[in-house]
């Protein structure tokens, strides 16, 4: 028998960490320490820096594996998104601690927004086929991540307005237009 699927990989890692072996854990960092590394320093703009939050990213990985639930999400997925969380976490405590203008932070939020967008994957590894695959492909990246959180991951909208580091109104916007487009798209 072949596990050709790198998610199921993932999510057997991280069960093995969760049980204390070392070794997936060094597995799952040579599978995806270099990926995640690009991540991060797209985030933060600081490649010491990115290395210092992947290094925390591990060690997160290693103590809260036992919380790893392969029903709500592959383990890919959730390898990211501790990466992600700690390197947006870092940059909202960063623009924090700086005091602008509201015009300056108007700019800054813009920049962010463009940067972001156009650096936006998809999060989610989904290969389906026939109308509701085409009507998912014909949505936007980051809106079609903001569906997948909310119906295959449970979140709630706070939730991922937080992790996509978005304004909740937007994520509540984008759902919404998202599963009135698949309607649409499915009648």
């Amino acid at each position: 028998m072949t596990h050709n699927n790198p998610n199921e990989e993932h999510g057997r890692l991280l069960e093995a960490c969760a049980a204390g072996d070392h070794g997936a854990l060094q597995t799952l960092y040579r599978l995806e320490g270099a990926r995640l590394l690009g991540v991060v320093q797209r985030i933060v703009q600081d490649r010491a820096l990115a290395e210092d939050i992947i290094h925390d990213a591990f060690v997160n990985i290693w103590t809260k594996a036992h919380t790893f639930d392969a029903e709500r999400g592959s383990g890919k997925t959730w390898i990211f998104s501790v990466a992600r969380h700690l390197a947006l976490n870092h940059v909202r405590r960063q623009y924090r601690e700086v005091t602008v203008d509201d015009t300056t932070a108007e700019q800054l939020d813009a920049e962010r927004s463009l940067t972001a967008s156009a650096e936006i994957e998809d999060t989610f590894d989904w290969q389906g086929r026939g109308d509701l695959d085409r009507c998912l492909k014909a949505l936007e990246p980051e809106r079609r991540n903001c569906l997948f959180h909310a119906y295959v991951d449970g979140y709630s909208h706070s939730e991922i307005a937080e992790r996509l580091d978005r304004p909740l109104g937007t994520v509540k916007a984008w759902i919404k237009r998202s599963l009135q487009s698949l309607r649409e798209c499915l009648s």
